[in-house]
C-alpha cells in the first residue's frame, strides 16, 4: 500500500505526503463550492437538526463497511481525503446534503461519507490510555467482567448517568461514559 499511512489502525490518511502539510494547514478544508452547498443544506434549516433527516445534528452513527472514504465535498466528484479502515468505527455526525453526511471520527478527521456506508447502530471507542474495566453492573465496587484495551470499539447497548454498558463478541460489561467517544454525556441509550 505504497503512498498510504496507517492512523490509529482504523483510519487513513491519502496521500501521506499530506500528513506534513496537515500539521501546517490544519483540518481539511471543503473543495470550492462546497461549502456553498452545504450552506445551502443548512439554510431554512432548523438549528441542532439535519435539514434531510430531521435527525439531530450532531450524532452518533457507526461504519456500516470495512471502508469508506471521506470526501472533501458531498459528490463522487470531490478528492478522498481520509479512508476509515473499521467496520463499527463511531462517526460523529456534523452536517447533512442530500445522501452525503459529514463525519468525523475521536481524532477530529473526517469528510463527506455516503449515507448508505453509515448505520444508525451505537458504537463507541474506548478512549483511556490504559484498560478500563468492563464491570458487572454500574457501579465502581461492581465485579470487573474484562478489561477493555485504549482504542477498543463495543456495541452500545445502554447509557444512564455516568455509565454505559457495551459488548464486543460474547463479553459486555458497564464502562464509564467518561472514556468512551461515540455517546454524548447527556444522552440516555435503552
Amino acid at each position: 500500500m505504497s503512498g498510504i499511512l496507517v492512523m490509529n489502525a482504523v483510519t487513513r490518511f491519502l496521500p501521506a505526503c499530506a500528513l506534513a502539510l496537515a500539521a501546517f494547514a490544519g483540518p481539511p478544508v471543503l473543495a470550492q463550492g462546497t461549502d456553498q452547498m452545504a450552506a445551502g443544506a443548512a439554510a431554512g434549516a432548523v438549528p441542532g437538526v439535519g435539514a434531510v433527516t430531521n435527525l439531530p445534528i450532531p450524532r452518533f452513527v457507526s461504519l456500516r463497511a470495512n471502508e469508506a472514504n471521506a470526501r472533501r465535498g458531498p459528490s463522487l466528484d470531490q478528492r478522498v481525503d481520509w479512508e476509515f479502515v473499521h467496520r463499527g468505527l463511531p462517526l460523529e455526525v456534523t452536517a447533512e446534503y442530500g445522501q452525503w453526511r459529514r463525519v468525523q471520527d475521536a481524532d477530529g478527521m473526517g469528510g463527506w461519507v455516503h449515507h448508505a456506508l453509515l448505520s444508525g447502530v451505537r458504537t463507541a471507542l474506548v478512549t483511556s490510555g490504559d484498560p478500563v474495566p468492563l464491570r458487572a453492573e454500574p457501579e465502581e465496587s461492581a465485579v470487573v467482567r474484562a478489561l477493555a484495551e485504549p482504542g477498543a470499539i463495543g456495541r452500545v447497548e445502554a447509557c444512564k448517568g455516568a455509565w454505559c454498558e457495551i459488548a464486543a463478541g460474547s463479553v459486555s460489561g458497564w464502562v464509564l461514559r467518561r472514556v468512551l467517544w461515540g455517546v454524548s454525556a447527556d444522552e440516555t441509550i435503552e
